[in-house]
């Protein structure tokens, strides 16, 4: 015979979960997850020129902008209560070692001193890298292997992102950003700052960054696609968990300040696994332009309804440990939160 106290610790029918899920305001009380305009970053692509808004065809709502347009972007990003962007720069010329980059009057360059006057307090990621400088479209200086392939030289280019890492820097650039996924780039840019008398400025490294087939409409809009061959030697492959670990702890031990995985959607275990291993380190997730276009284009469809993938998609992220998100839908997902 079933006594009351088996009755009252038997699960169902005592135990209904459904009961905390009918009234809609209680399920948001309860949330143990949120989203808050202040965990997005707005990726910008930024074009020398003048007159230029250049529609991404591939990243519909994204334009390519040049300097004189940047003023009403940051009207757009006041108004919706961003705090923060991310500078990817377009040259009129590329050269091999992406010389462009270097110079104190770089597109990023003045870019980054146009935001610091018209928006102060807006936080500036400048990312660190040359595959949008180079006119080979790789991340580096090149030289042959004894295969007689082309390849990016690590230490050589070291040099570089140091340097580039300084004119940021002096420019007003709140955060460095290398994605180059070069060996020893936290140590060379760290020192490369520090020498210069920007020890204050932290490094966010693209710790893990995997040899995507997401960044298609990236490479489009940033006009950086390698004219041969591709990033296999330098990004991670998307087959390799572990290896991801110790990726970021070597970040770590040259004095990287926050981590990136990228890309999100597809490496939630790889954020996950991150955050457990370094929980004390801001984490930043990238959701990159293949995922931001899928979503688009099957909402487009009729598919899928745009604003609840959207949420999904992002919660899941931030469920996974990111605490900051790069995305490409950081103005309509502030439109959203803030209505």
């Amino acid at each position: 015979m079933t006594t009351l106290l088996e009755t009252k610790t038997s699960g169902f029918p005592n135990v209904r979960m459904r009961r905390l899920r009918y009234h809609p305001q209680l399920r948001q009380m309860i949330s143990e997850h949120r989203l808050h305009v202040s965990d997005f970053v707005l990726p910008l692509f930024i074009y020398e020129g003048e007159g230029v808004r250049n529609p991404i065809r591939s990243m519909p709502g994204h334009f390519q902008i040049s300097l004189d347009q940047l003023e009403q972007e940051l009207l757009e990003i006041k108004r919706l209560h961003i705090r923060a962007v991310i500078l990817f720069g377009i040259p009129k010329q590329k050269d091999d070692t992406g010389s462009h980059a270097l110079t104190t009057d770089s597109v990023i360059a003045q870019a980054i001193r146009k935001i610091k006057q018209h928006l102060p307090d807006l936080i500036v990621i400048s990312d660190v890298c040359f595959c949008e400088y180079t006119s080979h479209g790789h991340c580096g200086v090149l030289y042959q292997r004894a295969s007689q392939t082309l390849d990016v030289h690590n230490d050589e280019t070291l040099a570089l992102l140091a340097k580039q890492a300084v004119v940021h820097a002096k420019a007003g650039a709140d955060i460095i950003a290398p994605s180059g996924m070069m060996d020893g780039m936290v140590a060379a840019i760290r020192i490369g700052l520090d020498t210069a008398g920007f020890n204050e400025i932290p490094i966010l490294s693209y710790a893990i960054k995997f040899a995507s087939s997401f960044y298609g409409p990236f490479r489009e809009a940033a006009e950086g696609a390698p004219q041969f061959g591709d990033r296999k030697t330098y990004q991670m492959d998307p087959a390799n968990a572990l290896q991801s670990l110790r990726e970021a702890a070597l970040d770590v031990m040259e004095g990287a300040d926050m981590l990136m995985v990228k890309p999100a959607q597809s490496y939630l275990d790889i954020i996950y696994r991150v955050k457990q291993q370094f929980p004390g380190l801001p984490l930043v997730a990238y959701q990159v332009s293949g995922e931001f276009a899928m979503l688009k284009a099957a909402a487009q469809n009729g598919w899928l309804d745009e604003t609840t993938a959207m949420l999904e998609s992002l919660i899941a992220i931030k469920r996974a440990g990111a605490d900051i998100i790069i995305t490409y839908f950081a103005k309509t997902v502030a439109e959203y939160l803030l209505a």
